[in-house]
């Protein structure tokens, strides 16, 4: 008998193949490895909570999760990192597992190149339709000092500052040192006419939420944009859905359980006009390809109170009402500032084509660095200079956008950016070490002129500062560094702009709100003859401010709010709403938010008490 002759001399494979040895009860372990499996995948959808929509990148690590779960077991159940005899079993049982992660990254990669900009430059640029306008004649013009009223003199840092220190009221109702500012979903909105910004609160830390769970979050904190007047605003019931709880509170769980199919932007916080809490969700497609294009297409407004929440398609957010007749004019952020912005600059980028936007560059623009908001109407407005891809210090205009229709336009102005205005402003305080906000655009007579605050370390406002946008060198301030004057300033501003042969007309009658409020927050009082107003006190808060508690009061339901210290009148501590009042005002009664002092039960509430 011949022997037997085996070949090991084979190139390019072995010449030995795999021997195929199942583990005992393999029928068992495919059943644990299919549970495990359906485990992970419940797990991992909890936590990770990605949206079923293959549109969205979570889709994609979800499933590759819960994939590469069941090799994960397959390889321990068979215990073949002991027994590698046993390697070949688990390579037959990743097969399909392995051709589902491989689909994966085709489908991935197909829709990669279908929502590439190399190939779809102009679908990116249409994502934004941008109007052009005149400048002097469409721009919401300044004309008169009052309308200062309505503008927002402090930025997003100083107002978070103020919200920080307005913690301390929370004493009051025994929740000191229960909570934090939720920086992060503060939202500037335009509330009874005026800016402003409010700040939702988070538990301090995971003890303090067991401890306070059980009634929520007690309310929320408001800042006035305009007066740099803070108040922490308690609510009848506690706020039980928010990003800071756990569980099925937590806000992007109740998203995902509601809405599964839905990719969601980042969530703000924003009050309607009574007051009440709401979470405002964007719904996104994808609008270039399967993965390019970011839009809003609609919003889930969740009560942040109750958590009721109902989906609003976006045409019915442009609208102002929905399909069921709930008004929802009073909803400013639709459209997140950093996803304007991205569509604006693709706009300006991919208009020419993509060749273009990186050889020849003809057209090209871009946003500066920074941006602001500010009220027109009933709505905000975001707000940022363009400049051309090759200059970082001149500006070619202005882009205006509305954050709840996306209404576009741009305003062709030349001249200096804001961090160019931001460092003139700065000059002429160079001693005092203050540091600009970023600019308001105002347009004053045609002017285009950027308004900013002057701040010191502790975001104290000590000054007020403009800058005409052309001429960035004609640089004035507001005079007292001990009470910063607004109408000084505009004075100076008018004065300067004079001397050059430029005349803006603008009415210097009436009341500035932010001139009554000191640096430390509290009264500058009014040289000008005081009147009185009676009326039925129609809504009451209270707030401490540098150490004084101020009570606002608001009469006969008129929006107007009459604040007064309770050093000025010891009877305002005992007014509720539905008493009758006397307050007297100083000075002549503008905007929403105004000076009172002695305040009194009128006549009639005394007559009807006997």
């Amino acid at each position: 008998m011949e022997p037997i002759k085996v070949d090991f001399t084979k190139k390019g494979k072995s010449g030995v193949k795999d021997v195929f040895i199942a583990p005992e009860k393999s029928w068992l372990r495919i059943l644990i490895n299919i549970v495990v499996t359906l485990v992970v995948a419940l797990v991992a959808y909890y936590f990770l909570l990605p949206p079923m929509n293959p549109k969205a990148m979570e889709f994609y690590l979800y499933f590759a999760i819960v994939f590469a779960s069941y090799i994960a077991s397959a390889f321990l159940t068979s215990k073949a990192f002991a027994r590698p005899e046993y390697i070949p079993y688990v390579k037959r049982q990743a097969i399909v597992p392995v051709a589902l992660i491989l689909l994966l990254v085709v489908v991935l990669g197909i829709g990669y190149l279908t929502s590439a900009a190399l190939f779809r430059a102009k679908d990116y640029a249409s994502l934004l339709p941008v109007e052009e306008a005149e400048f002097s004649d469409s721009f919401s013009a300044i004309e008169s000092i009052e309308d200062f009223n309505k503008l927002p003199l402090i930025d997003a840092d100083a107002a978070e500052r103020l919200a920080d220190k307005t913690l301390g009221d929370l004493a009051q109702i025994g929740k000191e040192s229960q909570f934090e500012v939720a920086n992060a979903f503060s939202t500037q909105i335009n509330y009874k006419n005026a800016p402003y910004r409010v700040f939702p609160l988070q538990y301090g830390d995971i003890f303090k939420w067991l401890t306070n769970r059980a009634d929520g979050i007690p309310g929320y904190i408001t800042v006035n944009m305009n007066t740099q007047v803070a108040q922490f605003v308690q609510l009848e019931q506690g706020i039980t859905i928010s990003p800071a709880e756990h569980f099925s509170r937590h806000l992007n769980r109740v998203l995902r359980f509601a809405y599964p199919t839905y990719i969601f932007g980042t969530p703000s916080f924003e009050i309607d006009e009574t007051g009440t809490p709401y979470w405002i969700c964007e719904r996104i497609d994808k609008k270039v390809g399967l993965l390019g294009g970011d839009d809003v297409v609609g919003v889930v407004m969740v009560n942040a109170v109750t958590g009721e929440h109902h989906y609003y398609d976006i045409e019915e957010i442009r609208q102002g009402a929905g399909a069921d007749g709930t008004d929802l004019a009073w909803v400013d952020q639709v459209y997140d500032a950093n996803l304007l912005l991205q569509q604006y600059n693709y706009y300006g980028r991919y208009s020419g084509g993509f060749i273009n936007a990186y050889i020849g560059q003809a057209g090209v623009k871009m946003s500066t660095a920074g941006s602001n908001f500010f009220a027109i109407g009933d709505d905000v407005y975001l707000y940022t200079g363009v400049t051309s891809v090759t200059s970082d210090e001149s500006i070619l205009g202005f882009i205006v956008i509305n954050q709840r229709t996306k209404d576009a336009f741009f305003y062709s102005v030349s001249g200096a950016t804001e961090r160019a205005a931001q460092n003139s402003a700065q000059g002429i305080v160079s001693d005092k070490g203050w540091t600009a906000t970023f600019p308001i655009l105002l347009n004053l007579d045609g002017e285009a002129t950027y308004l900013m605050s002057l701040k010191d370390a502790t975001d104290v406002i000590k000054a007020y500062a403009m800058v005409n946008v052309s001429q960035f060198s004609d640089a004035v301030r507001s005079p007292d560094d001990d009470n910063p004057d607004l109408r000084a300033c505009l004075q100076a501003y008018i004065n300067k702009l004079s001397a050059r042969g430029v005349v803006i007309d603008i009415d210097m009658s009436g009341n500035v709100a932010a001139d009554s409020v000191k640096p430390d927050g509290g009264q500058t009082g009014d040289s000008q003859s005081a009147e009185t107003v009676s009326g039925v006190i129609s809504d009451i808060r209270s707030a401490v401010i540098s150490g004084t508690t101020y009570y606002y009061i608001e009469l006969d339901g008129n929006g107007v709010y009459y604040y007064v210290p309770a050093e000025l009148g010891s009877e305002v501590v005992l007014f509720a709403v539905g008493d009758q009042v006397t307050l007297t005002v100083s000075g002549e009664s503008s905007g929403d938010l105004l000076s009172a002092s002695d305040p009194v039960y009128s006549e009639e509430t005394t007559a009807a008490a006997e």
